[in-house]
């Protein structure tokens, strides 16, 4: 075999997936057609995501987290409210607890994870490829790549995101919809300083998500993730930056001060899917092409970090044992360690969706009143920020910032 796996796809999952194998000594082929000098070109991109805590240990263990330092922005508060309507619930860990996560730009995460891979000896990356034909059989998986290149491997993983094209070929099913929900995705600059606080504001109409990211030379910034309804969205994307900025200041009741400095804006549709197994013969999938998820909680990334850190170690101790890296068993041991909590996050996200997407006052004083009791309920809420920090269920050893 050339490699012990081959990863399609090279974006954030599965350039960490790469990177934790390297780090345990194990090879990997990564094939991805995007382009280097467009996907680290510098700039703001819109894009930023909350790294949990129990996925910035991963990140230290293979080594990620000291290129990453001092670059992102700790969130050592979340504040959850219903609208600006009276009663918030607070996630705010214990002096000596640490922060719940961390902000970090994507193309600060993109620029660390593309360095390390190209710089690891266990990762060959081949970008600007594709694969155009891909055999799983008994004794192994064979692509041909669009290069000339045929690679050999025992295991297959898609890490090719949410319309993997590798999931579709092998006939896995896959539960999805729609939400009437666009989100517009970028940052600004404010008068007030956030205090390291994460802010969930819910509308009718979708989410308001302002996120904390470290000063720079114009002063505060956060990002936001702004969900409106779908027929809003172009609208939105048209909007003026002062006009944009007085509609985002309406939604913050203007307690961060005045707005200025808007970065550019993004938008993309928002759906849900979860696919009815997550491996096949001699193939595994993660991240997106595994499950897609409403942003209502910043996990969707998470989500794909934790499929990194348990098939790392699944894949790991198959190695050490001397197992086959495509055996069934091994397989299935993935396949049920990450079922369960993929679907369980990605159904109460559902349900948080459609619970804040009630309009009226009724709705909005049924949930008011949750807030406020979950508030005063510490065990609840210490449950709460456990799954905020990535750190409910049966923790890989790489979440808890082991290696295997």
């Amino acid at each position: 075999m050339d490699t012990d796996v081959i990863i399609l796809g090279g974006g954030l999952v599965g350039a960490t997936l790469a990177l934790a194998l390297d780090a345990h000594g194990m090879t990997s082929i990564v094939v991805d057609p995007a382009d280097p000098a467009v996907m680290l070109a510098p700039g703001f991109d819109g894009r930023a995501s909350a790294i949990a805590s129990a996925s910035g240990r991963m990140l230290d263990a293979i080594g990620i987290g000291a290129t990453l330092g001092g670059q992102g922005c700790a969130i050592r508060h979340i504040r959850v409210s219903d609208g600006l309507a009276p009663g918030k619930l607070d996630f705010r860990p214990a002096d000596g607890d640490g922060a719940l996560g961390t902000m970090y730009e994507n193309k600060l995460l993109r620029r660390a994870l593309f360095d390390a891979a190209t710089a690891a000896t266990q990762v060959d990356l081949r970008m600007r490829t594709r694969a155009i034909d891909v055999v799983r059989g008994p004794a192994g998986v064979t692509a041909t790549l669009d290069s000339g290149a045929t690679i050999t491997a025992p295991l297959l993983i898609a890490a090719e995101g949410r319309h993997s094209p590798t999931r579709e070929t092998a006939g896995i099913p896959v539960a999805r919809w729609q939400y009437d929900h666009a989100a517009i995705v970028g940052a600004f600059h404010h008068e007030h300083s956030h205090e390291d606080v994460a802010y969930e504001i819910f509308y009718p109409a979708g989410p308001f998500a302002l996120l904390p990211l470290p000063d720079d030379e114009i002063g505060h910034r956060s990002a936001i993730v702004w969900s409106v309804k779908g027929a809003d969205g172009p609208a939105m994307m048209k909007l003026g930056d002062r006009a944009f900025l007085a509609e985002a200041s309406k939604r913050m009741g203007g307690f961060l001060g005045e707005l200025t400095a808007p970065s550019p804006r993004a938008s993309y549709p928002l759906g849900f899917h979860h696919a009815a197994r997550i491996t096949a013969e001699r193939l595994v999938l993660v991240g997106d092409a595994a499950h897609g998820i409403h942003p209502i909680a910043g996990q969707g990334l998470n989500l794909g970090l934790r499929d990194v850190a348990t098939l790392a170690e699944v894949l790991v101790e198959g190695k050490r044992l001397g197992l086959d890296l495509g055996d069934p068993a091994l397989l299935d041991r993935y396949q049920r360690w990450r079922g369960l909590d993929t679907f369980m996050v990605a159904a109460a996200t559902d349900t948080l969706t459609r619970l804040f997407g009630i309009p009226g006052k009724t709705a909005s004083a049924v949930r008011r009143f949750g807030i406020a009791a979950v508030d005063r309920l510490p065990p609840l809420k210490d449950r709460f920020m456990a799954e905020a920090r990535g750190e409910s269920g049966t923790l890989p050893k790489l979440l808890q910032g082991l290696l295997v």
